[in-house]
């Protein structure tokens, strides 16, 4: 496993990050820890989850899939880099009583106290604000997140979804009060969807932040959709089925995939390790359900992509080009 550092902290984090979201809705917690052992093993150290995650009525579901695994020992939280997230409402379904969402220092304080419970652990490394909050000045954020590092509870802090001009005011806001601000960003990239190239990179690069790209394939997208439709003989499900329907996304992916097949290359390692290729980013998140998808995640790290398949890539999903040339000149 290849590390790096997170924007510019000091920390050293892997060149992948594992995603949690399927452990409990899709992934039992036998198959969860697992994959976290296994993901271990290879030289993973950051581990990303969110309080949310297990949904509905079992929201927070998959922090206490990891409480437990950590409960196990043998170094199994000292290895790892937890980053968790904050800002969904965790309140009772069905109870309407306010102030368990967002990022007021009051939901903050709560949220984490209640995260670190259900993680089994005293801290976290890496607390992020899961959205933007349009209602809480950052002044208020970073006061309840100075707390929260006086008392041990976070290290550092980290933003998901942000765009670049919430980024550059979140730290600006930081600097004014001699606070270290974001030093990460959680943001939708990859191939089919490279958006974030116009804003959200550049604020990130100015600004320090690490870059950590959440669906790198697209939602199986980008994995090989087409042909393992074509050779299992069921057709796609879920966004992947929505995208395909429309002739010209089908085209693109089409292409990419006939690209790869001239090189003998797996779509999916290849979204990855091209991914791995881009400026500012520190690694994407993979979301295993089984061992095989982690074995192929871990190929990618490995996988070097040649002048030829960088430039077909390109070709095939072109990016916006910088800003502000790529929409004013």
């Amino acid at each position: 496993m290849e590390y790096t550092q997170l924007g510019r902290t000091g920390l050293k984090v892997s060149r992948l990050v594992l995603g949690t979201m399927n452990f409990g809705p899709q992934t039992g917690e036998p198959e969860s820890h697992a994959l976290m052992d296994t993901a271990l093993d290879a030289g993973i150290n950051y581990f990303d989850t969110a309080n949310v995650y297990g949904w509905g009525e079992n929201k927070g579901r998959t922090e206490e899939i990891i409480g437990t695994w950590f409960g196990q020992g043998g170094g199994r939280r000292e290895k790892t880099v937890l980053a968790t997230k904050v800002y969904g409402n965790m309140a009772a379904e069905g109870d309407p009583w306010p102030n368990y969402d967002r990022l007021s220092a009051l939901n903050i304080r709560r949220a984490v106290d209640a995260s670190l419970k259900r993680l089994n652990t005293d801290y976290i490394d890496i607390y992020q604000f899961h959205h933007v909050d349009r209602l809480t000045p950052f002044e208020e954020i970073w006061q309840a997140v100075e707390v929260l590092i006086q008392q041990g509870k976070v290290l550092y802090a980290g933003s998901s979804n942000f765009p670049g001009w919430k980024i550059a005011q979140a730290n600006e806001a930081a600097a004014r009060s001699g606070r270290l601000g974001l030093v990460s960003e959680q943001c939708l990239y990859n191939l089919a969807e490279r958006r974030a190239e116009l804003e959200i990179i550049p604020a990130a690069e100015a600004y320090g932040l690490g870059v950590i790209p959440w669906s790198p394939l697209h939602g199986g997208l980008l994995g090989g959709a087409i042909r393992k439709a074509s050779e299992s003989g069921r057709t796609a499900t879920g966004r992947s089925a929505d995208a395909l329907a429309n002739s010209s996304v089908r085209a693109q992916v089409q292409a990419y995939e006939d690209l790869l097949d001239k090189h003998g290359l797996e779509p999916g390692e290849v979204a990855l390790a091209w991914l791995l290729t881009r400026p500012g980013v520190t690694g994407p998140i993979v979301g295993p359900r089984t061992p095989e998808q982690l074995a192929s995640a871990l190929r990618a790290v490995e996988l070097e992509l040649s002048p030829e398949v960088l430039a077909g890539l390109d070709e095939v999903f072109p990016g916006p080009g910088p800003a502000p040339e790529a929409f004013a000149w």
